[in-house]
């Protein structure tokens, strides 16, 4: 069955979000990329963000990285590890394969980036996981973006970030969020 038949909170339903991705992670494309282009165009005119060094987490197909691209963003870092080649397919990059997992247990404890973003991601992570992925995250950025179709992730303060700002782009929220914990090296 393409996932194409199939939307994508239905395919989550029927395959669980893990096995959806192992299955079709290659051919993954974002129904929701024209937006996606949208929010960060709307962040990028609203807060000015500095993201000339961004870790685009769970990059999907690179929707991300192609709307940052438009803004003459090159710097981009992406990680994701089912749909890693439909990310190279549309944007030339290879993406490192870790996990959430990974990122809690501090495998990007030395990296310095100016912004993480997430889209339409972060929702997806285990909920009694993500203090621990939000504060590894706040240590790494000073800010975080993160694009959502929901209200969840509620990222807390205790987990390192203090919210900035929302917006809303065709009922898709954009948090913009800044760390609490950023340490430069």
């Amino acid at each position: 069955m393409s996932i194409k038949s199939l939307a994508i909170r239905k395919a989550y339903e029927k395959y669980g979000v893990n096995t959806f991705y192992q299955n079709f992670g290659d051919s993954y494309r974002n129904p929701h990329e024209a937006v996606i282009f949208k929010v960060i165009e709307a962040v990028y005119t609203a807060y000015q963000p500095d993201f000339s060094k961004v870790l685009d987490l769970a990059c999907g197909s690179g929707e991300v990285t192609r709307a940052l691209g438009t803004l003459g963003y090159t710097q981009v870092d992406g990680i994701e590890p089912y749909t890693f080649k439909a990310y190279f397919e549309q944007t030339g990059k290879r993406a490192e394969k870790y996990h959430f997992e990974d990122i809690e247990m501090g495998i990007l404890s030395e990296r310095l980036y100016t912004t993480i973003i997430c889209s339409f991601a972060l929702h997806l992570a285990v909920p009694s996981r993500l203090p621990t992925l939000s504060y590894q995250l706040s240590r790494i950025a000073p800010k975080l973006l993160v694009i959502t179709p929901h209200k969840k992730p509620q990222i807390q303060s205790q987990w390192g970030w203090t919210l900035l700002n929302e917006l809303s782009v065709e009922r898709v929220r954009a948090r913009f969020y800044q760390s609490d914990n950023f340490r430069q090296l």
